[in-house]
């Protein structure tokens, strides 16, 4: 029988220290020990693994190999269980503790991030948040590659692969410039677009999803703008340059520049976007996960009360 890989502790942190860093030099500023350590217990799991695990680029930092993304993601349980059983062993598993690397949309982190993190602050001081702000893909790359635990996002293309637990649908609504011909109307039905147009938030997977809400409704949007940021598009909207679809609302109608926004609820059957926190099937929840649901749940269902409240 072939021995099996004699693995330390030491070298599957100093492994995802690098791993999430990118560099060796960096994760050693982070664990205070020396970079010849860092490197040391990488090029002795890469050993015992038997793969390579990163890709050296000179001046350019690390690359994860395949093998490298893989065992990322499941050195990260490792560790995350071991540290959940040891608290419990010291009678501290009421206490959620370390921390936890977090993939939030884009969009959504200006509305549910600060809330968010002020409540994980209020029920559990001891656990520590890192996020990442992403589009859909990379949300699901993130979790796939082991860069982050878990994701909060529109559920947007995560597959079978993916655990997802919807805490909220957040309906789409129809923005207009201030002097627009349908801003005194209580609802806007959406053919009445149909000649307008379109300022489309061009981030993947929102894009087929605004224009399929368009095309449901029997009409074919007249794209003139495309934007990745949600402030670009209503400042166009603003200028007069078109309408908009967009799910999250601000408390104010203001843009950036000074000018500002009328926000409508469509009229028309338009299915909302349920909001989701994604974790790896492969790999088993922990109670930070779930404390980080708990805060979402909490500050989504909130949000979008107001939004109903507000209609």
């Amino acid at each position: 029988m072939a021995r099996k890989a004699d693995i330390t502790l030491a070298q599957l942190r100093y492994f995802v220290e690098a791993a999430t860093c990118l560099s060796m030099t960096q994760a050693a500023t982070n664990l205070l020990v020396a970079q010849s350590a860092v490197s040391s217990a990488v090029a002795q799991l890469e050993n015992q693994v038997g793969a390579q695990l990163f890709i050296r680029m000179r001046s350019k930092g690390l690359a994860l190999t395949p093998a490298g993304r893989q065992l990322l993601g499941d050195a990260r349980a490792v560790l995350g269980s071991l540290d959940e059983a040891l608290d419990s062993a010291r009678g501290m598993d009421e206490q959620v503790r370390g921390t936890i690397r977090i993939a939030f949309f884009v969009t959504l982190a200006p509305f549910l991030l600060a809330d968010m993190m002020t409540l994980i602050a209020e029920r559990h001081p001891h656990l520590e948040v890192d996020v990442v702000e992403v589009d859909a893909d990379e949300a699901r790359e993130a979790l796939r590659s082991g860069r982050a635990e878990m994701a909060v996002s529109y559920d947007f293309g995560f597959g079978d692969e993916m655990r997802r637990e919807v805490v909220a649908t957040v309906s789409p609504h129809v923005v207009l410039p201030a002097g627009h011909r349908l801003a005194s109307r209580r609802q806007v039905p959406l053919r009445e677009l149909a000649h307008d147009q379109l300022i489309l938030l061009d981030l993947p997977h929102s894009r087929e999803y605004f224009l399929d809400v368009m095309r449901a409704a029997g009409v074919e949007p007249v794209v003139r703008h495309r934007s990745y940021g949600y402030e670009t598009v209503r400042s166009l909207v603003a200028k007069g340059y078109g309408y908009s679809i967009l799910n999250q609302r601000p408390r104010h109608d203001s843009t950036y520049d000074g000018r500002s926004v009328v926000t409508r609820p469509i009229a028309d059957e338009a299915p909302g976007l349920p909001l989701v926190v994604a974790t790896l099937r492969s790999v088993r929840s922990t109670a930070r996960v779930r404390a980080v649901a708990d805060a979402v749940r909490v500050v989504a269902t909130a949000l979008a009360d107001e939004y109903r409240s507000a209609s």
